[in-house]
């Protein structure tokens, strides 16, 4: 990227990175929970991320760190153990937004050219894993987004999903078919916040390279209030028009691709082809940019000692090695997981992370900086929103359950030997407070 990026392109990359292919990805799975209620869904969680937002903007202020999560730990608590989990949960977050982002992008392909298999198979899982491959060899060979390009990108996306927003509510009411779903309030809209959380992580990207931002702090914390609540204002757009004019059972069966079909209702084969052709596009770029961002927050695990040596390469300021670690690991979730798998497990892990940045910036509250209330609200906030998406899990998704409850087990495992035991040469207390 280029140096010196303003609050424009500050605002672009961190809307951009929310979204740019979570919305296409996350819709459907929000509908299956919420119903009708899924714009609100999607206000709860936008506030809560808010509030983690503002802790963050607090943690930022209070240290010298500008790495994100783990230089914040380590720099008010000195533990690099937590420091270190936090980053590999963090890590692994990623993972699976990209895993999102590839599996909705298979999905918005298959749909669009009409085959489900060639040669045996499937195409969904074929595309995905393309689409995966073909961003690790750009980013391998350091191919990236200049800031200039990113907000051209991002503007592009928003004009789409708000003409669609605007397009779709102006035919509902013109037809009456606009509903709030007011009258089926319950906890299903709070159950599908959780399970939304991954579509406001976005914002957080901004903290892995504040060196190329001008005047970092205060643009940062601008970019965070101003994008958003801006995605929350789409959101609703989207999912109400959504609700509106595509049956909950019909979304249900067909997550992946229910923007599309909901653009055919008032705008025919054109705004279907416009909305899938976008949804490409944005996830497409989602995968790139998530890519190269979790990429540099891998190297500076690597630099603090967080992550193991051997993954570095110095001889490139796009390490190789973390590249294709973590695309393979994406094309891995993305192949065998299954869509609400995929996202639940992506935003269980922000939940916890962002939950815990809430935590740490309200345990700083007796600083002059630090008023209480706002992380108070982020922490209970996750805290509500963690057992929640577990018991809809539990109880609707049974087979998800244990696919996340497994692999949330083996990442804690392996954190745990990690940093608490010498079998994979990791040395305790050689995390620093420099990026990562």
């Amino acid at each position: 990227m280029s140096d010196d990026l303003g609050l424009t392109e500050a605002v672009s990359m961190a809307l951009g990175g929310m979204i740019g292919g979570g919305i296409y990805a996350v819709l459907g799975v929000v509908v299956k929970v919420s119903g009708p209620l899924a714009w609100l869904a999607f206000v709860l969680a936008g506030f809560v991320a808010l509030c983690a937002g503002h802790s963050y903007v607090k943690l930022n202020e209070l240290t010298d760190a500008q790495g994100g999560s783990p230089t914040y730990i380590e720099s008010l608590t000195h533990n690099d153990t937590l420091a270190g989990m936090a980053g590999w949960t963090l890590l692994f977050g990623y993972i699976g937004s990209m895993a999102m982002y590839a599996y909705a992008f298979g999905s918005y392909f298959t749909d669009l050219v009409g085959i489900d298999h060639v040669v045996g198979l499937p195409v969904r899982a074929l595309a995905s894993v393309v689409v995966v491959a073909a961003f690790v060899g750009l980013n391998a060979v350091g191919v990236s987004e200049t800031g200039e390009v990113e907000v051209v990108l991002v503007v592009i996306k928003v004009a789409i999903l708000v003409g669609f927003a605007a397009l779709g509510l102006y035919y509902g009411a013109r037809r009456g078919q606009l509903r709030s779903g007011a009258g089926s309030l319950g906890v299903g809209p709070v159950m599908a916040a959780a399970v939304s959380f991954v579509a406001f992580q976005g914002w957080q990207l901004l903290m892995y390279d504040q060196s190329t931002i001008k005047n970092a702090g205060d643009t940062i914390r601008k970019a965070i209030y101003v994008s958003i609540p801006t995605a929350v204002v789409i959101y609703i757009g989207v999912a109400v028009v959504t609700t509106s004019l595509v049956s909950i059972g019909f979304v249900s069966k067909h997550p992946e691709t229910a923007l599309a079909v909901a653009a055919r209702k008032f705008s025919g084969h054109l705004g279907y082809l416009v909305i899938s052709l976008s949804a490409l596009f944005s996830t497409a770029s989602a995968i790139n940019a998530t890519l190269f961002s979790s990429t540099l927050f891998s190297n500076g695990l690597i630099s603090d000692g967080l992550l193991p040596d051997r993954l570095g390469d110095d001889s490139s300021e796009m390490p190789t090695k973390p590249v294709l670690v973590v695309g393979v690991l994406t094309a891995a979730f993305t192949l065998f997981g299954s869509l609400e798998g995929i996202t639940s497990f992506a935003s269980l892990t922000f939940i916890v992370v962002f939950g815990g940045m809430s935590y740490l910036a309200f345990r700083q509250r007796d600083r002059p900086e630090v008023r209480a209330v706002v992380p108070a609200v982020g922490m209970v906030g996750t805290g509500l929103f963690l057992p929640l998406m577990v018991w809809h899990l539990y109880t609707a998704e049974r087979r998800v359950f244990y696919s996340v409850g497994v692999i949330a087990v083996l990442v804690l495992a392996v954190e745990l030997v990690y940093f608490e035991t010498d079998i994979f040469g990791h040395q305790s207390g050689r995390a620093s407070s420099g990026k990562g």
